[in-house]
């Protein structure tokens, strides 16, 4: 997956971390400090950056190389496998921990349940967390989707905590539970514009539909006073491994 690699910097750059109470959230629900943590799609380490404060071991699957790269320079510690979920080696007894942060789409999804439910030791916590970008103002929001339904009318959005829904009709999780953290953020026009470059849906069209996207939320902006304030919705779902039912 080469996606975000050219884009590495901006996204790091750009794309708004995560609040630290997921910390606080994931040791309450799991008991305590984690033996070891395991990040699935770590990219530059936007998740990483609460996952570390966890207290435990670190490891880092990536598959894009530039994003490893980045991951490596701000986390020398953890240690990073530049490589896909599909293609990891869980170690040996399953992680204590395993996390995965904006990234669940990317995964299998005809196995990335059942692939996370066997890499956790029994007992362990699956913890799943992103975020939901929708904008504070009606009309601005109607204004942005307006302006790329013009660019793309075939564009559509994942339902809301949509990964929620797919952790427990999977059936894989025991104790599932979700919490939501929301804030907003205002940005500037260049920030706002520089986000968008980093979305995949964005990354996947072709360079001219891009530009004109990118005109287009321009535009709106400017129409709006030059500033997006955005209600980022952080959506955390955690689930806990139970024992396999010949074991019970």
């Amino acid at each position: 997956m080469d996606v975000f690699g050219p884009v590495a910097d901006l996204y790091d750059s750009v794309r708004p971390g995560y609040p630290p109470e997921i910390t606080d959230a994931v040791l309450a629900y799991h008991g305590g400090t984690p033996t070891s943590v395991v990040e699935v799609g770590a990219g530059t380490g936007k998740g990483t950056d609460v996952l570390a404060r966890l207290g435990a071991p670190l490891t880092c699957i990536e598959p894009d190389p530039r994003m490893a790269a980045a991951l490596t320079r701000r986390f020398p510690d953890a240690r990073v496998h530049a490589t896909t979920f599909e293609r990891w080696s869980p170690p040996a007894g399953g992680a204590d921990v395993l996390a995965c942060a904006m990234a669940w789409h990317w995964l299998d999804p005809a196995t990335r349940n059942t692939r996370a439910r066997s890499a956790l030791a029994p007992g362990g916590t699956m913890a799943v967390f992103g975020h939901r970008y929708d904008y504070a103002d009606a009309a601005q929001r109607a204004a942005v989707r307006s302006a790329l339904h013009a660019v793309d009318p075939t564009a559509q959005e994942r339902p809301t905590d949509w990964f929620y829904q797919d952790i427990v009709d999977r059936g894989q999780f025991d104790d599932v539970r979700r919490q939501v953290f929301a804030r907003q953020l205002r940005l500037d026009k260049e920030r706002y514009l520089g986000l968008i470059r980093t979305f995949g849906p964005y990354l996947a069209r072709p360079p001219a539909q891009q530009q004109r996207a990118i005109a287009s939320l321009g535009r709106v902006v400017d129409d709006f006073g030059g500033t997006v304030v955005l209600d980022l919705r952080t959506t955390l779902v955690l689930g806990r491994a139970g024992r396999p039912a010949d074991a019970r």
